[in-house]
């Protein structure tokens, strides 16, 4: 979490030293750094709802909590997506705070511009999903798993022993 958070306000302080708002480094190209400001939620949604938002990503958080508290020794990949979404999420909640937006700079095509916090929150769910989809909570594949769940071959009740009575 601390390594995405600070990252992500290092990288803002460096763009807002930098850049006027609007400005773009190098002026042309498919990837720019682009001083934005968003008021919106990640990747410019819901622009101009910042106080709600500033809300609703506090009690993310606090969910985000009670769901990484109530997993017993989470996973390293779990603990690294919570890592990076509570990371994000902090580093956007800095911003509408602080400066009563977002600062945005990544600038790639015509993706709308976003941030290394949006970054951390999209891998971070990208991860939780893979864990969730793929792994069943001890590191096994479904594969795996459904090796282990299969029945364990029993002893055959018919008696093959040879009859040497007659």
């Amino acid at each position: 979490m601390l390594s995405a958070l600070i990252l992500d306000q290092i990288t803002k302080w460096i763009v807002i030293e930098n850049l006027v708002v609007g400005e773009s480094w190098p002026a042309t190209g498919f990837f720019r750094f682009t001083h934005a400001w968003n008021t919106g939620t990640a990747f410019s949604f819901f622009q101009g709802q910042g106080d709600i938002l500033t809300w609703v990503s506090l009690g993310a958080v606090g969910i985000l909590t009670l769901i990484y508290r109530s997993i017993q020794d989470p996973p390293w990949v779990l603990r690294i997506a919570f890592g990076l979404q509570f990371g994000g999420a902090v580093g956007n909640i800095i911003d509408r705070v602080r400066l009563g937006h977002v600062t945005d700079f990544f600038d790639v095509g015509s993706w709308p511009i976003f941030n290394i916090a949006d970054s951390s929150i999209v891998i971070g769910i990208s991860l939780m999903i893979f864990y969730f989809w793929f792994l069943d909570g001890s590191g096994k594949t479904e594969e795996d798993s459904s090796n282990s769940t299969a029945e364990p071959s029993q002893p055959s009740s018919v008696d093959s022993t040879p009859d040497l009575t007659d």
